[in-house]
């Protein structure tokens, strides 16, 4: 059924899974984790966060991490999410080539979660952009589909969105359902008009499982012609900074769903698994990926 197709699947649970555990996780067993998900095939990986221990203690070791692992493993693609200035400057400090910038299509969420208006974090992205001219940066776009402060988001306010990253020189968009609102025909009537508006711009996706859409948003933005899809192993995660948002759509499920189906993912699902029952075993989190307990 997959008819000889790839799907690229990012692996972001050492992020935005972790992130969502309150007990410090101990920097040997997120190494452990990520070393498995490394042995199973991923060659895209999101370590850490650089954001302020005091907003969330899970990423205090996020130097650490990075020093071990971006000399060791140069085939992999290691990024990190940062929120600021700050973060950029200790994240290319620890030898980041690739960052992910967080700003919000809504004005009200990325005040609650970086504490800055939406021009304040263009201008600083644009600082960042001057002060490390060889980092890759990419455009996480959190409220694309939904807000739990302004509510539904429409269609032309992500297209403005769209239009002042692409203004500002951003090469890659990340649409993320922070809050698991949408539904496949918005997925795709999104998509599908981005596309056609913004050729030149790589989208990739980043869908959260509220509602039981996770996979099926995720599915249908790849048969959209989606460059690739973010996923969390065991289904952990969910921002702090946004009322209701619950885990990720499930690594394990998806990378299930694909490769019975026939689409080329380089996962190698039984070493996938084995990673899945080492985190479900070593970390006190709410999973919601149906194949970790097998």
């Amino acid at each position: 059924m997959g008819g000889g197709k790839k799907a690229s699947i990012v692996e972001i649970g050492p992020r935005d899974g972790f992130q969502s555990v309150k007990e410090f996780i101990p920097t040997k067993i997120k190494s452990q984790v990520i070393h498995g998900l490394i042995q199973a095939g991923f060659t895209k990986i999101q370590l850490t966060s650089f954001i302020s221990p005091k907003a969330i203690p899970q990423m205090q070791d996020a130097t650490q991490l990075c020093e071990e692992f971006i000399p060791s493993f140069p085939d992999i693609d290691f990024f990190v999410l940062v929120p600021n200035p700050f973060g950029a400057d200790k994240a290319v400090e620890s030898g980041v080539k690739e960052i992910s910038y967080v700003i919000s299509v809504t004005e009200e969420h990325n005040i609650a979660n970086v504490k800055r208006s939406m021009a304040g974090s263009f201008a600083d992205l644009a600082s960042v952009q001057k002060k490390h001219p060889g980092l890759i940066i990419n455009l996480d776009a959190s409220m694309s589909f939904g807000c739990p402060f302004q509510g539904e988001v429409p269609y032309r306010q992500l297209n403005d969105y769209v239009k002042r990253a692409m203004e500002a020189g951003v090469g890659t968009i990340n649409l993320c359902d922070t809050i698991g609102v949408a539904v496949p025909s918005q997925i795709e009537d999104t998509l599908l008009r981005l596309f056609q508006s913004y050729p030149d711009m790589t989208f990739d996706i980043h869908i959260h499982d509220t509602r039981n859409m996770g996979i099926l948003n995720s599915y249908v933005a790849l048969q959209c012609g989606i460059n690739s899809v973010q996923t969390t192993l065991g289904g952990l995660g969910g921002c702090p900074f946004a009322p209701g948002a619950s885990g990720n759509t499930a690594t394990e499920d998806f990378v299930y769903m694909l490769n019975e189906m026939g689409w080329e993912t380089n996962i190698d699902f039984e070493k996938l698994m084995n990673t899945a029952r080492f985190l479900k075993n070593n970390v006190n989190g709410n999973f919601s990926g149906h194949q970790v307990a097998v």
